[in-house]
């Protein structure tokens, strides 16, 4: 009998529903269900819409359910650092979103109370203005922890409204900055001193665990961080060198501990969780300056006018891609003007100039972040894995290759629900 597997990948910007099973020792999917995902305005802020999510994941569900009728398990992945507060049974709303500006006033409060040194040694987590310790700090400086019995990130959130089951999974807690890195732990230490809560911080779970059902389905813990799902979903020969390549790029190595040196902390490196293993690994702006300038620029235009644009170009500019002003801009392209200007460069005269000028400067960061792994781990790579949307652009993956100096091997797969579903196949017994 075929079994089959439901994975529910949602990013920041669309989600899908892919069943999943095996035939002739091969893991083969369909795509039964999409939507598009974002967030919204509210009171000045920037807001998941959680009464939508669930609408969508429900009906992908049952989309999914009219073309297989039975389904083993389904598990959720998402984003990481963003969370639901919870009172009782009821969420407390609005849920913000990561780009939200509201940690700027609790970072620095944070720090006053714990040196960020401090938490990196402790956690082996870079620094992101969204990280989630700064976001609860600000729940605490906002009142909003006050009644709160519970939090869920948001993947779990979603499946709790499936199936009543509440848990912290691992590999998302691991982004939140409150998890030590070598007790695999809440950090308790962490919590008291910025006064949160203890009875928030229970302990974590691993992919694998059952949460309940929802009609007749299990609902399982798969990693259930996205880009933990892509590293599990990615056919890789060796211990190499990966790339998520989406709204945010993550380049990185899988490694049995973490480094938490303070040669690490100054190059900005994150240890997160991964399925027995470290995800040693750096965030980069990735896709949205690219998707963002389109929405601004062209958008009509398709991503293949986009990238022939971008290679008729001669334009000689680079921008940071990890600067903090690109991370929520009012005009990306106004954004990467002034950074340029700054720069001494002139200004971009086309969309071409533009997205060659994004290209470039993501492909250089690759470049500089591949050699700073290998210096800060010892190691020597050989090779470069990109999946997700990005691994489709054969000129940003010539740019890499020639910044690298490593074998690019481009999967242009939905690594992130392939390593999802092979989680919950291997939680029911299934060798694959």
């Amino acid at each position: 009998m075929t079994h089959h597997y439901l994975a529910i990948d949602i990013g920041a910007s669309s989600g899908r529903h892919i069943v999943g099973w095996q035939e002739d020792g091969e893991l083969r999917t369909a795509e039964v269900y999409r939507f598009k995902n974002g967030v919204t305005q509210q009171d000045g802020h920037l807001t998941w819409d959680l009464t939508r999510l669930e609408r969508e994941v429900r009906a992908g569900i049952d989309a999914s359910l009219e073309r297989y009728p039975r389904i083993e398990s389904l598990s959720v992945d998402t984003w990481g650092v963003d969370y639901v507060l919870m009172r009782g049974d009821e969420p407390v709303t609005p849920c913000y979103a990561y780009r939200d500006s509201r940690t700027d006033e609790s970072i620095p409060k944070v720090h006053e109370i714990i040196p960020f040194g401090e938490l990196y040694a402790r956690t082996g987590i870079q620094f992101q203005s969204f990280n989630t310790i700064y976001q609860l700090y600000a729940d605490k400086l906002a009142g909003r922890l006050e009644g709160a019995t519970g939090w869920l990130m948001m993947p779990v959130y979603l499946m709790w409204r499936l199936c009543g089951g509440k848990a912290h999974e691992y590999t998302n807690a691991s982004t939140t900055g409150l998890v030590n890195a070598a007790t695999r732990e809440f950090d308790r230490d962490i919590t008291d001193k910025l006064g949160l809560p203890g009875e928030l911080f229970t302990g974590l779970s691993q992919p694998g665990a059952i949460l309940g059902q929802y009609k007749g389905i299990n609902v399982v813990l798969c990693p259930t961080h996205d880009t933990a799902s892509a590293v599990e979903g990615i056919p890789m020969e060796g211990n190499e060198l990966f790339l998520s390549s989406g709204t945010w790029s993550l380049l990185g190595a899988k490694l049995p501990k973490a480094v938490t040196t303070p040669e690490s902390l100054k190059s900005n490196f994150s240890n997160e969780g991964g399925v027995g293993y470290i995800r040693y690994l750096k965030n980069i702006m990735g896709m949205w300056m690219v998707n963002n300038l389109r929405d601004e620029l062209c958008p009509g235009d398709d991503f293949g006018a986009i990238v022939a644009g971008a290679e008729q170009s001669a334009y000689p500019g680079l921008v940071d891609v990890t600067a903090q002003r690109f991370m929520a801009p009012g005009s990306m392209s106004g954004e990467m003007d002034a950074a340029l200007t700054e720069s001494g460069f002139r200004g971009p005269e086309s969309p071409g100039d533009y997205f060659r000028c994004a290209y470039r400067s993501l492909a250089r960061c690759y470049g500089e972040s591949v050699r700073e792994i290998e210096r800060l781990t010892g190691s020597q790579y050989h090779a470069l894995y990109i999946v997700g949307g990005g691994a489709k652009n054969q000129y940003l993956n010539r740019l890499t290759e020639e910044e690298t100096g490593l074998k690019i091997i481009a999967l242009p797969i939905e690594a992130t629900a392939l390593g999802n579903l092979r989680c919950q196949m291997s939680a029911a017994g299934e060798n694959i």
